[in-house]
């Protein structure tokens, strides 16, 4: 199957919605689960499913992308398998910067005209799941289909915020609306159960099939849709709307746990939830692990300190009399004593300070890389190599919902500390 299908995978916009996590990485590239990056997600998925052909398309502060992924993924030279970066550049075609999902495809189609595959596989990367592409490519082509839309249930209040297709008895997609926002639109692509029931999934109040963004196209397909005049721009909002009824487009039902972790709210939710006692997504499952970057790191270790429902990841130190309640704490991660760590996400850091150096921090009145002592931290999250004082109280004291100030950016109510940002001893925000 592998010299079959090609897998690009989009690296989204400027990830606005996810700032100030994406203020200095693309969204593909921001941690997630204490030791991972969103791309490992999609890129662990087609290496599972025999996909390890892949190619990652990005325009926005991609250097740790790149980064992340040569040290990671590297492939025996007999398997024909590769992860490449393709950074959006100024070419004798194209001069702009990617419109929307389409475009960046297009802009970048010389890769699938070089390339032997008879279908080409497009994912996003910032999403949470995991699917074996095998059976997205058996449905795909038992049914003949062109485009192969993977679409999973959900419930009308999830709706308005998704693209939402109606299919017929064969699977055949009949109309796709992006983002539905009227009533009598929503009930003319209402799903009966029966539909679902026939293909192994249970309705349970989910009537309405969302498309996850994860499209499977015959090559050729691909190459007609992204030539149609006039040129579209994204998948989503103009090719699957329109060609509807000149070209054969079938759905392909998920029933799996998948999350869109595009906003900061969405972001700390889905960590959080890695914390439960049965969580809905493993990283290391024996149907499909997710692989990441290899770090050779110390076992952490934990000075008397309580630990409920906490992700500790590789290289941590622990301070005694800490209480650590739901939360993910990311690589190389210091904690002082008796800190107060709750519904939090603190992502790490991408070194040791040394001796010297925190003599200099003493020196300059400045905080160690981490957290310090007696500090109190709820619904937060702290972006890598971030610097909190002792006695800090992180816990958006106001309730505000949306604020930035000159170290600190609170969105839905989550108060973000952003990369190697500095909170002084004593501060409360």
């Amino acid at each position: 199957m592998h010299r079959d299908v090609l897998s690009l995978i989009l690296g989204g916009g400027r990830g606005t919605r996810l700032y100030p996590l994406t203020m200095l990485r693309s969204k593909p590239a921001v941690p997630i689960g204490g030791k991972y990056r969103l791309i490992d997600i999609p890129i662990s998925n087609c290496i599972n499913s025999d996909c390890n052909r892949i190619y990652v398309l990005t325009q926005f502060l991609s250097v740790s992308l790149h980064r992340h992924i040569s040290n990671t993924y590297k492939f025996d030279p007999f398997s024909n398998g590769f992860v490449e970066i393709l950074a959006a550049q100024q070419t004798n075609e194209a001069t702009a910067w990617y419109q929307g999902t389409a475009d960046a495809v297009r802009q970048n189609i010389r890769y699938v005209h070089e390339d032997p595959c008879t279908d080409v596989l497009i994912l996003s990367g910032d999403q949470l799941y995991r699917m074996d592409f095998q059976h997205l490519l058996k449905t795909h082509r038992e049914s003949n289909a062109e485009v192969t839309i993977a679409v999973m249930p959900v419930r009308e209040e999830q709706s308005s915020q998704l693209g939402i297709l109606r299919a017929d008895e064969s699977g055949r997609v009949t109309s796709f609306v992006e983002k539905p926002q009227t009533q009598d639109r929503l009930e003319s692509i209402r799903m009966n159960e029966e539909w679902m029931r026939k293909r192994g999934v249970e309705c349970n109040g989910r009537p309405f099939l969302a498309s996850m963004g994860i499209y499977l196209f015959q090559r050729d397909a691909l190459f007609g849709l992204l030539n149609d005049p006039p040129l579209a721009t994204d998948f989503g909002k103009e090719i699957f709307p329109r060609s509807l009824h000149n070209r054969r487009v079938h759905a392909h039902l998920f029933d799996g746990y998948w999350e869109d972790v595009g906003t900061v709210k969405s972001y700390h939710e889905a960590n959080i939830a890695l914390t439960a006692d049965d969580p809905s997504f493993v990283f290391h499952a024996p149907e499909g692990m997710i692989y990441t970057r290899m770090r050779y790191l110390p076992a952490s270790r934990v000075n008397h300190a309580v630990l409920d429902h906490a992700l500790i990841s590789d290289g941590c130190v622990i301070g005694a009399g800490t209480k650590i309640s739901h939360s993910v704490v990311g690589v190389r991660t210091h904690i002082g004593n008796n800190v107060v760590l709750k519904n939090s996400v603190v992502i790490g850091a991408d070194g040791y300070e040394t001796v010297q150096e925190k003599a200099e921090n003493a020196r300059r009145g400045l905080p160690n890389i981490g957290i310090g002592d007696n500090t109190v931290i709820d619904n937060a999250i702290l972006d890598k190599d971030a610097r909190v004082g002792a006695n800090v109280r992180l816990c958006n004291k106001d309730r505000i919902k949306n604020a930035e100030g000159p170290n600190f950016v609170v969105r839905d109510g989550i108060v973000v500390i952003p990369r190697s940002a500095i909170v002084l001893d004593g501060a409360v925000i």
